[in-house]
């Protein structure tokens, strides 16, 4: 389906709080496209802030201020190096809610943990962490919500739960605002984008992008890089919140969304990095001072090169890549850039 401009007004945004350094800039990575014979530009979310850096600040900032009217204690959940839960557990120390994280692991004890990249800051946080084993996260996370908040109303505390990734309907928000920035970013440049990419690991980004490109006319195709999960689990997924967020906030119709996701290149798995992905990051770390992450980005990125060198978006002339953070998650893959060599993207 092509991307149509909204026929009404956008509906009025719900409240929000001041988390995020935004705008973040839009940059055109020069020596990359020039080896690719596309312009390759970074609209750089990985300077939403310092350890509140990434995608996930924008989506808190409404979240957050829903959980500061509806508690006084956030829940939520993801990986042992989840960027979500890290920027949860910063941002709640900033306004002073107490946080708890379930985090998704091979153990029962935070102790066996290795204390490097989101886990170090989840600590120095002060957040209660709750390690789960995979196999009971994976089937009976709504239950372990519901025991989280049964414990927190023994103790006279008020729970707000946050979804993996912030990524809801009243998430998509954030990435309405980055939308529209984005738009005043590429008008200013004078030009329009053919497609816009991003990593997606719940799809609160690739929901907001999708229809943020469609209400503020932007022509482009938004692409999302599977790091989990199927092409049909995110399209069913983004439909599922933008249907509940036109529901939630008296939109009316939804706008038609120019959205694809391109589910092949997970590799072996979620936080699992493979040889192609860690020469792209080495390589674009060199050739640009662009870090990227095992995790998400790295992936991203890599999958948008290929993509690109194998014909499979010819006539695109534009593309943006939104750098969603997560740059913590580097250093407990740090073995797998011992030695790593740079790699030519231009061949």
């Amino acid at each position: 389906m092509s991307a149509k401009t909204l026929k009404h007004d956008l509906p009025a945004a719900p409240p929000k709080i001041r988390l995020a350094q935004v705008p973040t800039p839009l940059r055109l990575l020069s020596r990359t496209s020039k080896a690719l014979g596309c312009r390759i530009w970074l609209k750089a979310d990985d300077l939403t802030g310092s350890v509140l850096s990434g995608n996930k600040v924008r989506k808190l900032e409404y979240l957050l201020a829903e959980a500061q009217q509806q508690a006084d204690l956030v829940i939520t959940c993801g990986g042992l190096q989840s960027n979500h839960c890290r920027a949860t557990a910063l941002a709640c120390a900033q306004i002073g809610m107490e946080c708890v994280l379930l985090l998704r692991g091979d153990s029962n004890s935070v102790s066996e943990i290795e204390n490097v990249g989101n886990m170090l800051l989840d600590n120095l946080s002060g957040a209660d962490i709750r390690v789960v084993p995979r196999s009971r996260y994976v089937s009976n996370l709504d239950a372990l919500f519901a025991e989280l908040e049964s414990e927190c109303v023994q103790r006279g505390r008020r729970a707000y739960c946050i979804p993996t990734g912030g990524s809801n309907d009243l998430g998509v928000w954030g990435y309405l605002d980055a939308s529209r920035e984005l738009a005043a970013d590429v008008a200013r440049e004078n030009f329009q984008p053919d497609a816009i990419v991003c990593a997606t690991g719940s799809g609160g980004t690739l929901a907001g992008l999708a229809l943020g490109s469609a209400l503020f006319g932007l022509s482009a195709r938004v692409l999302g890089f599977a790091v989990c999960d199927s092409e049909k689990y995110f399209l069913d997924k983004v439909g599922r919140d933008l249907n509940r967020w036109a529901t939630r906030f008296n939109s009316g119709s939804l706008p038609s969304i120019n959205m694809a996701v391109n589910d092949r290149y997970i590799g072996p798995g979620y936080a699992k990095i493979y040889p192609e992905v860690a020469d792209c990051i080495a390589h674009i770390a060199r050739e640009e001072g662009l870090v990227l992450d095992p995790v998400y980005t790295g992936k991203a990125f890599y999958g948008m090169l290929n993509e690109i060198k194998n014909g499979c978006l010819n006539g695109m002339s534009d593309i943006v890549f939104v750098h969603t953070g997560g740059s913590f998650g580097l250093f407990p893959f740090a073995d797998a850039f011992a030695n790593r060599a740079s790699s030519s993207i231009g061949r």
